[in-house]
């Protein structure tokens, strides 16, 4: 028998268009196999997502860009089509945004967690997570947010090449742009330049400290907030493998108990009132050995599977059962399980895994999306090694390109898809 109310649906609502996101398969197959209806408000049924089993319905998504009242109305029709309440979880940081603006609106169509009003927007916004660090005494990467081109090139030689340039609210830069939402600066020209496009960006630049990855540095947490203000879920992670190396997404991951950190995020939330699902990226200064916090996400992490006690509980349950009003059932830790993305660490997924293995993908329940995945993954593949070929033939000699290195997400300046800022 199922722990959660399974006569309530789940929505999953996602308006990011990256078909890789196994964050939300993740989050459809927890729901699913507990026994939930899930309707997955995301794009393409051609997408592996929504080829799983466990997605009782599929329903077209705002654009991209849709604004606040474009996705109310998206939600509005939804909740029609349902036909009764549902839990609602956003799953990237544009739904998150969106979704904590309308929470009178979506009331009673949807269930939420009981947070401030706005509060996934004040910690999502960058320049904002600053100042909140700042004022709470939270190890934070010195920040400085440039009004000028002139200042953006002055910043980045004071901060100390190479430095982190981020987006305030990369939720909003425009599609087709090349813009990232974290990219590595190493001169004050590029600085200069990356300033010069803010106005097209849609939100402000900030120049951020650069702290070097390196081994036992990179760290994240994953916990719901219970609205009694408990951590009822969740826990401390250790990143073992990025993709691409150093400069993206965990690739590989292992559960790791770390009590400063757990300490860490019960003091935050407690302060902000935060309730709901949070995913936090933090890095270990080699320096100071101070954890520095890089990112909060006020929605699951892509990883969040990777927790999942023995009862089965994750966070994204921990939120059904918390907004139907059904006590958790918590079941002890598995520390040492790990957490692979086959596709970007394929060797990994074949080793044994003595302390347990969750994949992104591959689930024998479940095999699908997988299988779609790895099609259209191949096929991708194969389309940018032609593209990287053409203009290998005809590049001007002793021409090289070099890849960033990584502050938390930090993607190279050149245009590259960022991994990070508009994931899981």
């Amino acid at each position: 028998m199922s722990l959660l109310d399974t006569r309530i649906p789940a929505v999953l609502l996602r308006t990011d268009r990256n078909p890789f996101h196994h964050g939300t398969l993740g989050a459809v197959r927890s729901l699913g196999r507990a026994g939930v209806d899930v309707h997955l408000v995301a794009d393409g049924p051609g997408r592996p997502v929504a080829r799983s089993r466990f997605v009782l319905r599929l329903h077209t998504p705002p654009a991209p860009d849709a604004s606040t009242d474009e996705i109310a109305a998206v939600l509005r029709r939804v909740a029609a089509e349902v036909a009764r309440p549902a839990v609602l979880l956003p799953m990237d940081d544009a739904s998150a945004v969106a979704v904590g603006r309308l929470r009178a609106e979506l009331a009673p169509a949807y269930l939420l967690p009981t947070h401030r009003d706005l509060l996934p927007e004040h910690v999502a916004d960058k320049a904002e997570l600053a100042g909140v660090c700042a004022a709470l005494n939270v190890p934070h990467p010195v920040t400085v947010v440039p009004d000028s081109a002139a200042q953006a090139a002055a910043t980045a030689w004071r901060l100390g090449l190479p430095v982190v340039a981020k987006w305030s609210r990369p939720w909003l830069l425009p599609a087709g742009t090349g813009l990232c939402g974290t990219a590595l600066v190493r001169s004050p020209r590029e600085a200069r330049e990356l300033y010069a496009r803010t106005a097209e960006a849609g939100s402000p630049l900030l120049l951020q400290e650069f702290l070097p990855p390196g081994p036992d540095r990179d760290w994240f947490v994953h916990a719901y907030v219970a609205r009694c203000g408990t951590l009822t879920a969740g826990g401390t992670g250790r990143r073992l493998r990025s993709w691409p190396a150093d400069t993206g997404r965990t690739a590989v991951g292992v559960w790791t108990p770390h009590p400063r950190l757990w300490d860490l995020t019960t003091r935050l939330v407690g302060e902000l009132g935060y309730r709901g699902v949070l995913d936090l990226d933090l890095r270990r200064c080699a320096r100071t050995g101070r954890y520095h916090l890089l990112d909060f996400n006020p929605r699951p992490g892509a990883e969040f599977r990777l927790f999942t006690d023995t009862a089965g509980l994750d966070v994204v349950r921990a939120l059904h059962l918390d907004v139907t009003h059904r006590a958790p059932h918590a079941g002890a830790a598995c520390p040492g399980r790990t957490f692979v993305v086959e596709n970007h660490a394929p060797l990994c997924a074949l080793r044994p895994a003595p302390g347990g293995r969750e994949l992104a993908w591959h689930a024998a329940d479940d095999l699908a999306p997988g299988l779609a995945m790895w099609a259209l993954w191949s096929g991708r593949a194969s389309h940018r090694l032609r593209a990287r070929l053409r203009p290998a033939r005809s590049a001007a000699p002793g021409r090289v390109r070099v890849p960033a290195a990584r502050q938390g997400d930090a993607p190279p300046v050149t245009g590259l898809p960022d991994e990070k800022a508009n994931r899981p």
